[in-house]
């Protein structure tokens, strides 16, 4: 089983700046994804950005060039840095943790994160 701290969240003016964390800790696998996922009131989950234990990244269109992924594979660690933060940012933000084939996921709690127009 794997456990997930998330932090960073917040209230931010737009054009501001956030960075979320989220530590992982229990059985980690050798091979792993690990990213970032949110959720607008009223909306579905969606995909934001990941990157593997061995560095690729992957981004959704509409944060690419402003946010950045990022992790510490000693501290099994993900960072999400926010720039630019516009208002439909606005949204609870999920870590969320895999295997290297996408299974045996784990969630963490959400962090919330309001950009104020």
């Amino acid at each position: 089983q794997v456990q997930l701290v998330e932090s960073g969240g917040g209230l931010v003016q737009a054009g501001g700046s956030l960075r979320l964390s989220c530590a992982a800790s229990g059985n980690i696998f050798s091979g792993d994804v690990m990213g970032w996922y949110r959720q607008a009131p009223g909306k579905q989950r969606e995909f934001v950005a990941t990157v593997t234990s061995s560095g690729s990244t992957n981004y959704a269109d509409s944060v690419k060039g402003r946010f950045t992924i990022s992790r510490d594979n000693a501290k099994i660690t993900v960072y999400l840095q926010m720039n630019s933060l516009e208002p439909e940012d606005t949204a609870v933000y999920y870590c969320r943790y895999s295997n290297i084939w996408g299974g045996r996921v784990t969630w963490g709690q959400g962090t919330q994160v309001t950009v104020a127009s």
